[in-house]
């Protein structure tokens, strides 16, 4: 063999020598193969941290929202345009009284005799219990069958429009068959014959808003979805009636109390406007004067989570330990007024109650005419 041919040899073996052994592969794959599961394990957390946050900002905003719905209606309550208090405001009926003629039509019957014109009850609620019955439940010509959830409040507020109801002049415009509260400033009426009311600024027209919030079992989008809505007071096609509305998909529940006057507990106290103590809606006391609102809502997750369960055992509003042992549902017959533990649903299935995320807000509201102011 001549010389160059054993450098070209020598050069072939130093090549063999100079590569990477079996042991070495294994170990560069080994280490790789850590890198690429820790990289996959950062994204994976990194996605579920981002739909966890994603889902608590969601019901953070639905929230505020269904909040905000609420806010004006109580703040505004006993607000009935010029005078200062309901018990001036003629043409108004109790519940309990013969059927006014001002609301004498079928449709805006359906929630109950004279439900839309008891305008002295500014501030009503059922506790634990829906009490509205028969074609208020239907609601002929809006295709909404309710079916409410039977262990949360209901809310109904009373009160006139802050919107005037006025012309292209701004002068005082009175609608026939829209319920509306002509006032001035010792006097008012509610009527819905569209008579004149008088002249700006001594008179004002303000339409009669009378809204029953409530939580459904089912939500306009997809059944088994719960969902706030309400019942609110209209005029569709000339005929005065109830609407039904839904305000918000996801809803689970509802709570209310409502904040009494000191001069309730003491009455010999001048009225102050503080609220000196909460009861239930079905606990407000004969003549008690009611200037505050604390509201309960209980929101969960559009969708569950899969490898989440909501441990936690939610006792608030008039859901008490003392009430008996927590229930793993609300909708549940025996479940009012007890405290709500979703973990104890013994359902394995994806969908279980157990896997959604929840948020449970509390807002308190100061009634601006809580004085008849």
């Amino acid at each position: 063999m001549n010389a160059s041919s054993r450098k070209h040899f020598k050069f072939l073996d130093g090549a063999r020598m100079a590569g990477l052994s079996l042991v070495e592969l294994m170990v560069a794959l080994t280490i790789s193969l850590v890198l690429i599961f820790g990289a996959t394990q950062v994204y994976v957390d990194s996605r579920n941290a981002y739909n966890t946050n994603e889902a608590v900002a969601r019901l953070q905003e639905n929230a505020r929202y269904a909040m905000s719905v609420i806010e004006p209606d109580i703040r505004m309550a006993n607000y009935w345009g010029l005078v200062k208090g309901a018990s001036l405001v003629s043409g108004q009926a109790a519940q309990a009284a013969g059927t006014a003629p001002i609301a004498n039509n079928a449709q805006v019957l359906y929630c109950g005799n004279n439900f839309a014109v008891d305008l002295n009850v500014n501030l009503q609620g059922d506790n634990n219990s829906y009490s509205r019955t028969g074609a208020c439940n239907t609601l002929a010509g809006t295709g909404w069958a309710t079916n409410p959830q039977l262990s949360s409040d209901t809310l109904t507020l009373r009160r006139a429009s802050t919107v005037l109801s006025v012309d292209a002049a701004n002068a005082p415009l009175s609608i026939p068959n829209v319920l509306q509260i002509c006032s001035t400033r010792t006097a008012a009426r509610v009527y819905s014959d569209g008579a004149a009311c008088g002249t700006a600024p001594a008179s004002q027209v303000n339409n009669l808003i009378v809204n029953l919030y409530y939580v459904d079992n089912n939500s306009s989008n997809a059944a088994g979805v719960p969902s706030l809505r309400r019942k609110a007071l209209a005029s569709i096609g000339g005929v005065k009636q109830f609407q039904d509305q839904e305000i918000m998909a996801g809803v689970e529940d509802l709570q209310v109390q409502f904040g009494i006057d000191s001069s309730t507990v003491n009455p010999i106290a001048t009225p102050t406007g503080i609220a000196a103590r909460y009861v239930n809606p079905d606990a407000v006391p004969a003549g008690a004067q009611i200037v505050a609102v604390r509201v309960w809502l209980l929101l969960r997750a559009d969708a569950p989570e899969i490898g989440f369960t909501d441990i936690r055992a939610y006792a608030y509003g008039d859901r008490d330990p003392a009430n008996g042992a927590a229930v793993s549902t609300l909708s549940a017959a025996g479940s009012r007024g007890r405290v709500f533990q979703p973990s104890l649903d013994g359902s394995t299935a994806l969908t279980a109650l157990k896997h959604y995320r929840r948020l449970l807000v509390c807002r308190t509201f100061r009634l601006r005419n809580a004085l008849g102011t």
